[in-house]
Order: structure tokens, then sequence, then C-alpha cells
């Protein structure tokens, strides 16, 4: 029988994903790694964390997703080690794949930026277990007050990109609209929702005009905004501005950029600004064109920014790539196309800006914004639970608007 490539995915995310489903048509052998048994959709980790949507509802079961083609395989196992001049992945776990072509596509991690206690007293919304953990321990803290054993559940998000402004807006509207019917014990002045910001604007890649709008959504919802303000340091019950203002603060929820793992380093690829692997224009490594690396961790010589459609497009240009060498073609440029960005505030408020300079806000905008997520889930299950939770959410009764506990 004559050969057949052999090729390793590493990462299950939105670029390891995509090269998946292109490779799969090439008849390759291919091997889908992660970590964890299943994908997430980490758009929507912050519906998880406020408890309007479940786990269930933002991941889908990698095994399932590999079914689909004959020639896929997974693995659930962490890279430890990649070894060019033999071309095999080694495991943490002490197993290892020889491959053909190699595709690393995991990720980052939350990054800290050297602040002090902000590892050790701020939550991360990067993962499902970070979304998890921050809806476990908001509903605890809620409980804690509403019994008087606590004084108080003041939250503030640290970073105004589109995470951190989708969290707070969303954490404003249960405080106003939720919380006065299920934790009837809680005072309003228990309760507050700060956003701080280093930059004097909310969501810095978009125009002005979205800025403001954006950040007078905010302040109706009763987000209080600290723009142009530092965090010096994270403590338990606080964060300390640069300035020295103290910012009472019963969780912190850390929405403030991503960095590449540690682990990066004993990979022995080059890695360049920010621990990105270093790359051709093609998106492979110098002198291994075997190895690709798509998606947040690629630091080809133009960056691009870290969100799901550029990982989705450098996916599908690395699984292009790897057919084209497979039929004895040359490697081509990745070129990004960029269809726009967006972010949501809250109910019936979004913003979105598209690449000829045509701006939406309000409701035309968050119509739009669920569409998206919702078409771009794995799974029918997951697009329908999404739409009746998004309904239920916002247009259900308001007691309901927190009804996941698990």
């Amino acid at each position: 029988m004559a050969h057949r490539a052999r090729v390793v995915v590493v990462g299950a995310g939105f670029a390891g994903l995509a090269a998946t489903k292109k490779l799969a048509r090439t008849g390759a052998l291919v091997t889908l790694v992660d970590r964890n048994p299943y994908a997430t959709f980490q758009p929507l980790l912050y519906q998880v964390a406020t408890a309007g949507m479940g786990t269930s509802d933002v991941s889908y079961p990698i095994r399932t997703f590999a079914a689909r083609w004959p020639n896929v395989r997974t693995r659930r196992a962490a890279m430890s080690k990649v070894l060019p001049g033999e071309r095999r992945v080694e495991f943490e776990d002490g197993s290892g794949l020889d491959y053909d072509y190699l595709v690393v596509a995991t990720g980052v991690t939350t990054n800290w930026l050297g602040v002090e206690g902000a590892q050790e007293n701020a939550l991360p919304i990067y993962s499902l277990h970070d979304a998890a953990a921050l809806r476990n321990r908001l509903g605890q803290l809620l409980e804690e007050t509403a019994l008087g054993r606590r004084e108080s559940t003041h939250v503030v998000v640290v970073g105004a990109g589109a995470t951190g402004v989708e969290m707070a807006g969303t954490l404003a509207e249960l405080r106003r609209r939720t919380l006065p019917l299920t934790h009837p014990e809680i005072k309003p002045g228990q309760t507050s929702v700060t956003l701080v910001e280093r930059f004097d604007y909310v969501l810095s890649p978009y125009k002005e005009r979205l800025r403001n709008a954006a950040a007078a959504a905010l302040g109706r919802r009763g987000v209080r905004l600290r723009l142009g303000s530092t965090v010096a340091a994270v403590h338990p019950d606080a964060v300390v501005l640069t300035d020295g203002t103290r910012l009472p603060s019963d969780l912190t929820v850390w929405a403030l950029g991503v960095t590449a793992p540690p682990q990066v380093a004993d990979w022995g690829l080059p890695q360049g600004k920010g621990g990105r692997i270093t790359l051709t224009e093609a998106l492979n490594v110098p002198g291994h064109p075997e190895i690709f690396v798509a998606g947040d961790l690629s630091g080809q010589p133009t960056p691009q920014p870290q969100l799901a459609q550029p990982a989705i497009q450098m996916g599908e240009h690395v699984g292009r790539q790897i057919a084209a060498a497979l039929q004895g073609r040359p490697a081509q440029p990745f070129s990004y196309r960029d269809p726009g960005i967006m972010a949501t505030v809250g109910k019936a408020e979004a913003v979105l800006q598209l690449p000829n300079g045509l701006t939406v806000r309000g409701l035309p905008a968050w119509l739009v914004w669920i569409f998206i997520h919702v078409s771009y889930l794995l799974g029918g299950r997951n697009r329908a639970s999404v739409l009746l939770n998004f309904w239920w959410r916002y247009a259900g009764p308001r007691r309901s608007a927190t009804s996941i506990s698990q």
C-alpha cells in the first residue's frame, strides 16, 4: 500500500478545527490532538460566566467532530516537545506521534502582565474552566451577601476590549434587572460593576463613534468606567490603580490580553514578540517547511489580531498549503481577508465595524452579532440551545436571566 501522509494537528481551537476540515479532504491520515476532549467556542464564554448558558452549549466533543471523516482520528494529550529532526511530537503523558506534516494551533494563555497579585487574586476568562469558575464564584458571593455573611459583591473587570465590555455589560444588566427579583435581600449599594481600562476609551480597535456609543451604553447600564487608569496591584478585596486609588472588589475579572504559554519555550521552535512562533509568510517554520503554525500562536511577518476570524483563515490556509505540498506544489503566502469586527454591550446593543468603514450600532448590530455567533457554532444541538438561551435571557422573564447553575 502506498504511503499516506501523516498530519498531526495539535490544538482544537478555531485554527486547528479549520485546518483539520481542509486536511480531511486530502486523503492524508490526520490526527487531531488536544488536552481536552472538547472544542470551546470562546466568544460566548462570558455567557457561561454570567450563567446565561451552560458549558455544554459552547463546547463540542472532538471525537464527534472527527467522526465526519474516516481518515481523521483524535487524541487527548498535551504537547511537551517537538523533535523536528525526527519529525515527531511528544506528549506530557510520555507518548508521542510521528508526522510528515505538523500543525501547531495550541493557542495562548492569560497574560498577567506582571501585575502584583493579579494571578493569585483575579479570575481570567479564557477557557471553559475559567468561565465555570467565574460563574460559581459569582453565585457564591451573591448567596453569601444575601444571607448577610458578607457585606458586598463588587465586581471589577480589568480590560475594556470586547471580552471585558461584554462581561461588564452583562453583569450590569443582571445587577439592575435580575438581582432585585432573585436576591431581594441585597441592597443596590452592596453591588457594583466597574470597568478599568488604561486607554481613555473602550474597544480600542474601533472607530471613535462606536467607542463612544459602547461607553455610553455601559454607562446607561450602571457600569462605573475608570478609563485612562492602569492597574498596579490586585488584592483579595480590591484593585489598586497606579494613582493610588483603591477600588473595592470582591470579584476581579481579568480580561487584559494573552501571551504564549511558558511551555512553548520547551518545544524547540523559534519565538518572537509575545512568545509567538516565528514563521515565514506561508505560516511555516523557517528551516522546517513541514511545520506550520496557525492561530494566536502564529508569529507571521505581519501580526494578525488574536481573534476568531484570523485563526480560522490561518487554519484553512495551512490546510491548503499541506494539500498543495502533497501534490508537489509550492506554498503560498498567507493573506488575511478582514470581515470586520463586532462586540456586544448587552440586550439590543452592539457595535459593528466593516472593513470599508461602515459602522452599525444598536439593535441591527446586535442581531447580526447573534446570527454570526450562532452560525459558527459546531453542531445543530448547540445552535438550537444557544438561540433558546439568548431568547430566554433577553426576552424571557427577568428572574430567569441566570437560569444556568451547572
